[in-house]
């Protein structure tokens, strides 16, 4: 009884050591330390930012959280938007800054993969936001709840008073794509950052410095294709070019399309053109078989091409209308074969439709 006693004050009270204790860093934070060199890491964790002057875009959030680190006022903070566009990679380059190469035993992270109902949040976090800081220089602790709009209702209600009782040794970070789902009382105790979708010029300036330090031979046509798919989300490119370099020596537009299924610009624009000339496009179900095309793909891709489509404002608004009902359908399970019936059927509507305004 005694030793324990004993051992407990040396804890409390005694020389700290930077040892990690059993709540510390998990999930992405212990990804992040693949070596940089090793061949078999994934380049989104070879590549991730080691600084708040590498994340690639969000210049004016940046600055403004580097401000509130050098000035030693970090809020609470509340970081959203869609994936892959750097509010985790931003958060643990704040960590490294504040606490260098311990950072691990500093922060307390906790994913979408832990289980984060109300007893984690009343055992768990408030038991590592009440402990001492290991660092004397650093009185601040940190804790990311990474997709934190996967918590239960219950579990936010019981962090609000978790986050007002520790303010003075705890910063907490709150990363989620969908903010209407983290309550009101919770988004009012943190500063808010919206992380939108990547600039194509961020993603190519990007994927050209990966290119260059992994000396991969990629065209000019690949590289677009890859950013045009990536649609803003820098760890959906990485992953495309990283598959599609395991796939092909070269990278070129048709090998990336071809590695991610997706249907080339060539095939859209001629079903395009089969759907609004051709009396009954059978062709399109010969091609969808025989290139292994998802009927889904086919719509998502034949929507935006519309709209480089000059046609008149009614037509293409219930064109489009009919393109959004037949991809719910399709995302709930309905007949493929039914659904392409359906796609064929709103085109030759849109046909009519655009017979009769030219004979206006």
């Amino acid at each position: 009884m005694a030793e324990a006693e004993s051992a407990a004050m040396e804890v409390d009270s005694g020389p700290l050591s930077p040892v990690k204790p059993p709540y510390a860093s998990k999930g992405k934070a212990a990804a992040a330390t693949v070596p940089p060199d090793s061949k078999s890491a994934p380049w989104v964790e070879k590549y991730r930012p080691q600084s708040l002057a590498d994340v690639a875009a969000h210049r004016d959030i940046i600055d403004t959280i580097d401000r509130l680190t050098n000035e030693n006022r970090l809020p609470h903070l509340l970081l959203y938007g869609p994936p892959g566009t750097g509010k985790t990679s931003t958060i643990l380059a704040v960590a490294r800054k504040l606490y260098g190469a311990q950072y691990h035993n500093m922060i307390l992270e906790l994913n979408a993969s832990d289980d984060r109902g109300i007893d984690v949040v009343r055992q768990q976090i408030q038991d590592f936001a009440s402990t001492r800081s290991f660092d004397a220089k650093c009185l601040v602790k940190l804790v990311l709840l990474d997709e934190a709009d996967a918590m239960t209702k219950d579990a936010q209600f019981a962090l609000r008073r978790v986050i007002e009782k520790y303010t003075r040794s705890t910063r907490f970070t709150l990363i989620c794509n969908h903010v209407n789902k983290i309550i009101p009382a919770l988004q009012s105790r943190c500063t808010r950052f919206r992380f939108a979708p990547l600039d194509a010029t961020h993603v190519t300036e990007r994927l050209q410095y990966i290119i260059q330090a992994e000396g991969i031979d990629v065209s000019e046509s690949g590289l677009a294709a890859v950013v045009r798919l990536s649609s803003g989300d820098m760890r959906k490119a990485l992953n495309i070019l990283q598959s599609t370099h395991m796939a092909s020596q070269h990278v070129t537009e048709e090998a990336v399309y071809l590695c991610t299924g997706n249907p080339l610009p060539k095939d859209i624009e001629q079903i395009a053109l089969w759907l609004l000339n051709e009396p009954f496009t059978a062709d399109i179900s010969e091609t969808k078989m025989r290139k292994g095309l998802a009927l889904v793909d086919i719509v998502r891709e034949v929507t935006m091409f519309m709209f480089k489509i000059k046609m008149p404002s009614d037509v293409r608004v219930q064109l489009v209308n009919d393109l959004a009902d037949i991809e719910y359908r399709l995302s709930v399970g309905c007949s493929d074969k039914l659904q392409l019936g359906s796609l064929i059927s709103s085109f030759t509507k849109a046909r009519s439709a655009l017979v009769a305004a030219a004979n206006i």
